[in-house]
């Protein structure tokens, strides 16, 4: 099954990228299809514009440097494999400028490094930027904990989808990670949160003495109701059952880095949706939460429709 049709690689040159790369290339070669490496460098000072040329080249080589010691750890024939360095000099804020070769090239994913943090959560601002605002899917890539037959897969989805789009949005994320284990060898969990919304309202208010066999039955539905509805949305996938499924109560943004860090997942697959109706603003608060957690490489789905508020052209 052939997932992406364009990808490109992003890196600035600066850090050490055998994790990523080496996840791009596995993938690219799997997927049958080119990488492009686009390399972005900020703008030499003017006092310093006589050695852009020699800079660019050094960078460009450093690069290919990378890219042979990490298909020699794959096993590749570097000669071999399908891909071209691109470069950019930028003057603006560099996801900014990433962003606008993927809407004039028409590429659907984006796979990079993920920034070094402190204590090796989150993502920093470059990669923030992307998740917000590149009209593609975004992969952010951090060194995986297992060998590639052992690569451990989570996605996270909402099966009580409040309308059609956030539906489909679920079912693209069971289809993408169900192939991406596939590809990797890898295994999957679908993870789901639920909760009855309203118990903590209703049970401590005095005015609403509701007795406590009716607040329990309350819950029972709501979890009866969540599992059917799970259920529902992975059959309609039609993923198969080669999974391990987690229901888990209580707000995803809390318990969906704990189960990634508790299980070891390597990469986790999640959509990144916002209710606010404000263009390129993609990100709720949930979804914020869960990613300024995470300590695994993640991949991020848009949703169908989204609009970049970034501009192809100045």
């Amino acid at each position: 099954m052939r997932t992406f049709n364009s990808i490109l690689y992003v890196t600035n040159g600066i850090f050490d990228e055998t994790a990523g790369l080496k996840q791009a290339l596995r993938f690219a070669m799997s997927n049958r299809e080119t990488l492009d490496v686009l390399l972005v460098y900020p703008a030499l000072l003017k006092a310093q514009k006589a050695y852009t040329d020699t800079y660019s080249k050094y960078l460009e080589e450093q690069l290919s440097l990378a890219l042979e010691r990490v298909c020699e750890a794959l096993n590749l024939d570097h000669g071999k494999v399908p891909f071209r360095i691109i470069q950019e000099e930028v003057v603006i804020p560099p996801a900014i400028q990433v962003i606008r070769h993927v809407l004039r090239e028409g590429y659907d994913l984006v796979i990079k490094e993920a920034e070094p943090r402190e204590h090796g959560k989150g993502f920093g601002a470059m990669d923030m930027t992307l998740l917000r605002k590149c009209p593609c899917t975004v992969w952010l890539a951090r060194p995986v904990l297992h060998k590639q037959e052992e690569f451990r897969f989570a996605v996270a989805v909402d099966a009580e989808s409040r309308d059609p789009s956030e539906k489909a949005l679920s079912l693209r994320l069971l289809e993408l990670s169900r192939s991406l284990a596939d590809r990797f060898n890898g295994s999957l969990n679908i993870l789901s949160c639920w909760d009855y919304e309203y118990e903590q309202f209703l049970r401590y208010k005095a005015w609403a003495s509701i007795p406590e066999e009716e607040h329990e039955k309350n819950v029972r539905e709501a979890d009866s109701d969540h599992q059917t509805l799970l259920k529902a949305l992975i059959d309609e996938s039609g993923i198969g059952s080669n999974h391990k499924v987690f229901r888990m109560r209580g707000r995803p943004d809390i318990l969906i880095p704990e189960f990634v860090e508790k299980e070891h997942v390597d990469i986790l697959v999640m959509g990144t949706v916002a209710r606010t109706g404000i263009l390129g603003f993609l990100i709720g608060n949930t979804a914020e939460n869960i990613v300024n957690t995470m300590n695994c490489s993640l991949l991020a789905l848009k949703p169908s429709g989204f609009v970049s508020p970034v501009k192809a052209f100045p």
